[in-house]
């Protein structure tokens, strides 16, 4: 192990049955791995690092989330090329999921090479290619 690598990240979901649809398929294009299930969650593991998604209860929804208010922004992965953003933007579209910023698509000129999106909690989601 290596000090200060995240660990996990869980995150508490209105609907455990659409998030998995949603991210499933998608941590999956990025390399993670399904690494738990039970009931009321689920999680995907890439190296040490997993991310949890766990069914919210019924008595805590009726405040929805939204990422302006305090807590987390947004969730970044890596991709490996600007090929790979394209190819995955790409699915999303396919898929009907709603892009953030979508005139503002990046150009192969600008940096970082980006797209952003919504799960269907609405948390707001980024794929990046940065050649650092």
């Amino acid at each position: 192990m290596k000090k200060g690598i995240l660990h996990h990240v869980e995150l508490y979901v209105s609907n455990l049955a659409k998030t998995i649809e949603f991210w499933g398929w998608l941590l999956e294009e990025l390399g993670y791995e399904e690494f738990q299930s039970w009931e009321k969650g689920r999680s995907w593991k890439l190296g040490e690092t997993y991310l949890v998604f766990v069914q919210t209860e019924e008595r805590f929804l009726d405040i929805p989330y939204h990422r302006s208010r305090v807590g987390l922004n947004h969730l970044a992965f890596h991709a490996d090329s600007v090929e790979e953003v394209d190819m995955l933007r790409g699915k999303l579209a396919d898929r009907g999921v709603p892009f953030l910023y979508a005139d503002r698509y990046p150009s192969r000129q600008e940096k970082p090479y980006a797209i952003f999106f919504e799960d269907p909690d609405r948390i707001k989601v980024e794929i990046v290619f940065s050649a650092m």
